[in-house]
C-alpha cells in the first residue's frame, strides 16, 4: 500500500516533532472514523483456519450446510490462507500445523472441492508426509469421532459423571480456566452420547490416514509429558476407556442433567456460552442431543451467537473465535487520550460512557469458586460475558476512566467514575492469587498437574498469574496513587514481577506476543509503582528490547518465541510490537535514545495512506504454542499511542511516563 509521502524519512535519523504531528493527527482521524455512533469500538479478531473449517463442519453434522455464497467464500479464504508447505498454519507464513490443515481440508472437501485439485492435493501430500490424520490434537480427533472417521479410543475419556466430582478432588471443573469448563462440560454430554454426524454429503476423510484408524491402538498423548503424572494420567485413561460402558445409566443421565443445567445457567443469551466460538458449537450439539428442537429458544439463541462472529466480505468469509469490543474501546480510548485534542478527547469519553453500564456489578461468576466473599465489579472482554470478567480489561478500563477524569479538556461535565473506579478495584484486589500475581479470569488457578491429563494436550487447561496481567493491575493501583508502602497488594504484587523477569531481562508475554508484550507490561507496571529507572532490572530489560530492535527501526517477534522452553525469537517489524517497545523504553525513561527515534521513525514511515497502520503477522496469543490472534485493531491504536506518548513527552518538562499504562 502507498504510504504518506509526507511523512517519509530517512530509516534512523532526521525524525521530527512536526512529522510526529502529522502522523498523530491523521491516525487520529482514522480511528476517530472507525467508531460506532454510539461510542465504542470493535475490530475483526481474526485466528486460524480451524475456526471457519469448524464453522463449516458445525453446519453440516446438525444437516444444515450454510448457504452456497457463505460456503464459497469461506472456501476462498482457505484457498488464500494455505502456506507454501501444502498445509495451514497457526500464524502468517507460519510452519505446517496438523489439526489446522485436517480440519481445513475436511472443510473443503466438505463444500465440494474435488480432492485432486492442485491445492487439495498437496495438502493431503503434507498431511501423510507427517504420519497422518492420526497424528492430530484431541480436539480434531474428538471432531472426527463424531463425523465416524476416527473410533472413540482415539480420545481421551472424560465421562460425564465429573460433573458428581466434589471440590476437593483432584479433578474439578472449578480448577480448570474458564474457556476449559465452557468447553469441556457439553463435551461430556457429547461423549457420553457418542453422536453421530447427519453429514447430508456424506463427506469422509479416510484418505488422510496412513494407517486406517480403526487399527491404531497408541494415539498421540500430551507432548507435556512429566513424571509422575503422565503414566498416572495414561493409565487413568486406560482403565476409562474399557469400562465406561459399564457405567450405570440412572446416574448418567442425572450427571447429564447437571451439564445441561450448568450450560444453561451460562448461556449468556445471543453472545453464547463464554463468549467463545468452540462452547458456542459444543453448546447447541448438546442440546440436540438431548431432544431440544432447531426451533428450541436456547437452541435459536446459541445459533445467533455463532453467527454473530462470522465475517462476510466481498469475496471471502471467515469466522471470529469471539470479539473483542470493551478490549479495543478501552484500549482506543488510551489512545485517544494520549493523542489529546478535542476531538480524540471527545471520542474517548464516548467510548467510556459506552463501557460504564456494562461493567458487571449483579452476577456472581465462576471466579466466586475460589473467592467467594468478593463482590462482582469487573468488565468482559465481549459484549456480554457476565459469568467471566476479565482482570485485564478490568484494569484497563479503570486505567482509562481515572485518567479521563484527570485529563485537562475533559474535566467540566466529565462523568464521573468515581464509584464504577472503586468497585472494580475491590473485585480485581480480591481476586489477588496467594504468589502475589493476578490471572486473567479467577485467582488461584493453578493446578499444573491438569496440564498433563491425556485431555489436555494443548497444555492451556489452566489460568495460573501472568506477568502481563499482574503488570496491568500494578499499574491501575499505582495510577491510582497507592504506593507500595500504602497498599500490600501492590507491594506483592510488584515484587512478583520483579522475581519473574527472565534471565536477559525481559518478561514472558502471555496473552501477547510474547516477551515485547511482557515486557511492555511490565515496565509500564514498574514505572507507575516507582521503581527507579536507574534500577539494575529496569536497565537490563531496556539493553535488551534495544539490543532485538530490527535493522529497519522496528521490532518483531515471531510466533516460534513460545516454544516448550520460551525464548525470544525475532521476526519481521511489526506497527504493533514496534509500539509496545517504544512505550516500554519510554516508560523507562529511555526516550532520548536513538533507538526510540529510530523505532518513532519506523511508524511515521509505514503509515498508510489511511492514516493507520497494516500488519499481516499474528501478535496475539489464545494459547501458547496451539492458537493464536491476530486483533486487526493493534496496529491501529498502538502506533498512534506510542507516537502521541513520544510527542508528549518530548514537549514536557519531565520527559517521565505519569500513566500505568
Amino acid at each position: 500500500m502507498k504510504k504518506i509521502e509526507a511523512l517519509q524519512r530517512p530509516k534512523t535519523q532526521g525524525i521530527t516533532l512536526e512529522a510526529v504531528e502529522r502522523s498523530v493527527s491523521a491516525a487520529t482521524q482514522a480511528l476517530s472514523a472507525l467508531a460506532h455512533a454510539d461510542g465504542h469500538i470493535c475490530f475483526e479478531l481474526e485466528a486460524d483456519a480451524t475456526i471457519p473449517s469448524e464453522y463449516i463442519l458445525f453446519h453440516h453434522f446438525r444437516g444444515y450446510p450454510p448457504a452456497p455464497d457463505l460456503e464459497r467464500k469461506i472456501g476462498n479464504y482457505l484457498r488464500r490462507t494455505q502456506g507454501p508447505h501444502g498445509g495451514w498454519a497457526l500464524v502468517h507464513e507460519g510452519p505446517f500445523d496438523m489439526s489446522a490443515t485436517v480440519k481445513a481440508y475436511f472443510c473443503l472437501k466438505m463444500i465440494g472441492e474435488d480432492i485432486e485439485a492442485p491445492h487439495m492435493r498437496r495438502a493431503r501430500e503434507a498431511i501423510l508426509a507427517r504420519g497422518g490424520a492420526a497424528n492430530a490434537n484431541v480436539f480434531t480427533r474428538f471432531m472426527l469421532a463424531l463425523y465416524g472417521e476416527v473410533p472413540w479410543t482415539a480420545v481421551p475419556v472424560m465421562p460425564v459423571e465429573i460433573m458428581f466430582l466434589p471440590k476437593w478432588f483432584p479433578f474439578h471443573i472449578d480448577k480448570v480456566s474458564y474457556w476449559a469448563r465452557c468447553t469441556m462440560v457439553p463435551m461430556f454430554v457429547l461423549q457420553a452420547t457418542k453422536p453421530r454426524a447427519k453429514n447430508p454429503r456424506g463427506i469422509g476423510v479416510q484418505e488422510l490416514f496412513v494407517t486406517p484408524p480403526q487399527s491404531v491402538r497408541s494415539w498421540p498423548g500430551s507432548p507435556h509429558a512429566t513424571w509422575p503424572w503422565t503414566p498416572i494420567f495414561g493409565a487413568i485413561d486406560w482403565v476409562l476407556q474399557r469400562t465406561e460402558h459399564l457405567f450405570p445409566r440412572k446416574p448418567r443421565m442425572r450427571a447429564m442433567e447437571m451439564a445441561r443445567a450448568w450450560v444453561s445457567e451460562r448461556l449468556n443469551g445471543e453472545d453464547g456460552l463464554g463468549a467463545i466460538f468452540p462452547p458456542m458449537v459444543n453448546s447447541i450439539l448438546m442440546y440436540e442431543i438431548m431432544g431440544y428442537t432447531p426451533d428450541h429458544p436456547q437452541v435459536k439463541v446459541a445459533l445467533e451467537a455463532i453467527e454473530k462472529l462470522v465475517v462476510v466480505k466481498t469475496d471471502e468469509a471467515y469466522v471470529q473465535p469471539c470479539v473483542s469490543p470493551v478490549w479495543d474501546t478501552a484500549l482506543a480510548s488510551h489512545a485517544f487520550l494520549e493523542a489529546g485534542g478535542p476531538q480524540a478527547e471527545a471520542q474517548a469519553r464516548a467510548g467510556l460512557d459506552w463501557l460504564k453500564p456494562r461493567q458487571v456489578l449483579d452476577i456472581v461468576g465462576d471466579w466466586a469458586a475460589r473467592k467467594p466473599k468478593v463482590r462482582p465489579g469487573g468488565w468482559a472482554f465481549q459484549y456480554a460475558n457476565a459469568h467471566y470478567p476479565d482482570l485485564d480489561d478490568t484494569a484497563v478500563v479503570v486505567m482509562a476512566m481515572d485518567r479521563a477524569m484527570r485529563q485537562h479538556g475533559l474535566v467540566a461535565g466529565m462523568p464521573d467514575y468515581k464509584a464504577a473506579i472503586a468497585r472494580a478495584v475491590e473485585w480485581v484486589v480480591g481476586l489477588q492469587s496467594a504468589d502475589g500475581g493476578w490471572a486473567a479470569f479467577d485467582a488461584d488457578n493453578n493446578h499444573m498437574y491438569l496440564n498433563h491429563i491425556p485431555f489436555s494436550d494443548h497444555g492451556a487447561l489452566l489460568d495460573p498469574p501472568t506477568a502481563d496481567v499482574t503488570a496491568r493491575v500494578v499499574g491501575m493501583l499505582a495510577q491510582l496513587g497507592e504506593t507500595r508502602e500504602s497498599c500490600r497488594p501492590l507491594d506483592r504484587g510488584v515484587n512478583y514481577l520483579l522475581n519473574d523477569q527472565e534471565e536477559d531481562g525481559s518478561w514472558y508475554g502471555r496473552w501477547g506476543m510474547n516477551f515485547i508484550y511482557g515486557t511492555w507490561s511490565v515496565l509500564n507496571a514498574l514505572n507507575a509503582a516507582g521503581v527507579d529507572h536507574a534500577d539494575p532490572r529496569i536497565q537490563k530489560s531496556v539493553a535488551w528490547l534495544i539490543r532485538i530492535q530490527n535493522p529497519d527501526g522496528g521490532w518483531g517477534e515471531d510466533a516460534s518465541s513460545y516454544k516448550i522452553d520460551p525464548a525470544f525469537e525475532p521476526g519481521s517489524s511489526t506497527a504493533s510490537q514496534t509500539a509496545w517497545a517504544l512505550l516500554a523504553l519510554m516508560a523507562a525513561g529511555a526516550t532520548d535514545d536513538p533507538a526510540v527515534a529510530r523505532g518513532v521513525n519506523f511508524l511515521t514511515r509505514t503509515q498508510d495512506t489511511d492514516g493507520l497502520w497494516s500488519e499481516e503477522r499474528y501478535t496475539a496469543t489464545g494459547f501458547p504454542r496451539v492458537f493464536y490472534l491476530k486483533y486487526h485493531g493493534y496496529p491501529k491504536f498502538f502506533p498512534l499511542w506510542a507516537l502521541a506518548r513520544y510527542r508528549n513527552l518530548k514537549k514536557s518538562n519531565t520527559g517521565k511516563v505519569a500513566f500505568g499504562m
